[in-house]
């Protein structure tokens, strides 16, 4: 193992890297109970979900460790699960089935960038201050979708606001609508507002916020964890939490995999694979959706292995160096990019969204792991957590929101790398971060970023500072936003 591993050439111990290990997985166990509750909103079985994130996360953890040799675990990545859900799902319109056969293309662009030059292009054409920014808004939507889970938000909007109803134009005189409302459309006249706390839900969540925000403040290894937890076994009393026989037998890690073969394959089906491609006038649209999966996945990975690789030697210069200028597996971390990409092919097949190597991975790596036997740990364990498949039947959106809203204010810490007192970088950042969250879209943050981009150096006469891969990527979001223009005026 010492050989395999090269421990003592990375000054560590089995001991050392078993502990490391634990900590990684319990920093990050969250994602059981989270990603399921997120992705089966798009109609998604939550337990099929359930049993596929941690196959796709143990399958991916466990090829970073043997074949990258370094500390990090992968996992279906926040963000990119809300990406899928809320814009693919709900705003685009797709169907999950093709949702997941978006996220194997996208599984499929990663391994053929990571083999190639174009990845290193790509990294190259986006400036680093729009890494920062994305980033960070993401950590602002995850949080924006926590808050609204918790119960916490109201909206008002009188009939002077309404655009449609069940995707037809509002009329006012209109009092019945066959089978009920299902969809109401507003105008930006609605308002938000703070709920007055009388419903159980909002208390609990509450509560689950307050315990987390103190448990990591004192630095508890698997915060998160207990915090969802301690609020699902507080919200039994209160009512919030269903604990029956009846709903535990449901729960069993065999329902799981009875569930699981309704995703298992999904993204190739005939309502997945064979359909995303049916429709030409939606064509753009799918293009611009894996291009969007595929740079989040990209950045979020890459901003992992920069921001916990340069400070403990994990990365060395040369990997860095190697990254940038070689080609094919030259380094460590054209590995582990490798293992990123192979992950999200897996995740897709099992029925979840992009795998990415996940931040609290720097848990394990500040308690020593320093190599691939710390992944190889939190694989085994994944694997473990697969027999407490009753739990996630029970674990409410109040228990999971708290959870959402921390791990949005941890990724908000990117913007600190922003000079916010230069307009020509803070005007970018700021629409790339901030429309993320208030569109409610990962996807227009992006473009939002990259526009305005190209105007402000544009205006100042710096055009040639943008790089071609972003000129192209501005021009096709805008030539995306102008065919929605007109299928939806048409």
């Amino acid at each position: 193992m010492d050989q395999f591993f090269k421990l003592k050439e990375h000054g560590t111990s089995v001991s050392t890297e078993i502990l490391a290990g634990f900590t990684t997985f319990f920093a990050m166990a969250y994602i059981i109970f989270v990603n399921p509750s997120i992705l089966a909103l798009s109609g998604m079985p939550s337990q099929a979900v359930f049993l596929a994130t941690i196959i796709a996360s143990a399958i991916s953890t466990l090829v970073m460790g043997l074949f990258a040799n370094v500390p990090y675990a992968l996992a279906p990545g926040m963000g990119l699960n809300a990406f899928f859900t809320f814009t693919v799902v709900f705003q685009l319109g797709f169907s999950w089935q093709q949702a997941l056969a978006m996220v194997f293309l996208c599984g499929v662009v990663n391994v053929l960038i990571t083999v190639t030059k174009v990845r290193k292009m790509i990294i190259k054409s986006i400036p680093e201050s729009l890494q920062h920014a994305i980033s960070g808004g993401i950590g602002i939507f995850i949080a924006y979708i926590g808050i609204k889970n918790a119960g916490w938000l109201e909206f008002t909007s009188d009939a002077g606001t309404i655009l449609s109803i069940n995707g037809a134009p509002y009329d006012a005189a209109q009092s019945a609508y066959d089978g009920g409302i299902g969809t109401v459309i507003t105008s930006g006249g609605i308002v938000p507002a703070l709920v007055n706390f009388t419903q159980p839900a909002s208390l609990l969540a509450l509560f689950g916020v307050i315990l987390t925000i103190i448990l990591m403040i004192k630095n508890v290894r698997g915060a998160i964890m207990i915090g969802i937890i301690a609020t699902t076994l507080v919200g039994i009393p209160m009512g919030v939490v269903q604990v029956s026989p009846e709903i535990l037998a449901a729960n069993t890690l065999g329902s799981a995999i009875d569930e699981l073969g309704v995703t298992f394959g999904a993204a190739f089906g005939s309502e997945g694979l064979l359909s995303l491609f049916t429709d030409t006038s939606r064509l753009p649209l799918v293009l611009m959706t894996i291009f969007a999966f595929s740079l989040s996945d990209t950045f979020d990975t890459i901003g992992t292995f920069m921001g916990t690789g340069r400070r403990t030697g994990i990365f060395s210069a040369e990997d860095e160096k190697a990254l940038e200028e070689g080609k094919g597996f030259n380094s460590k971390m054209d590995k582990a990019l490798f293992a990123d990409s192979i992950g999200t092919i897996f995740g897709a097949i099992f029925g979840t969204s992009n795998t990415t190597t996940f931040v609290e991975s720097a848990a394990g790596i500040g308690s020593g792991g320093r190599t691939g036997l710390t992944a190889v740990v939190v694989a085994i364990l994944f694997v473990v957590s697969a027999f407490f498949a009753p739990l996630i039947g029970v674990v409410p959106a109040a228990a999971t929101a708290p959870s959402l809203i921390i791990v949005g204010v941890l990724m908000m810490g990117s913007f600190k790398d922003i000079n916010w007192t230069d307009l020509e970088e803070a005007i970018p950042a700021f629409f790339a971060s901030v429309f993320m969250g208030l569109t409610y879209n990962i996807s227009t943050g992006i473009a939002a970023g990259f526009i305005f981009f190209v105007i402000v150096k544009v205006t100042l006469g710096k055009a040639k500072e943008i790089h071609p891969i972003l000129w192209g990527s501005t021009i096709l979001f805008l030539i995306n936003y102008i065919i929605m223009a007109f299928i939806q005026y048409f």
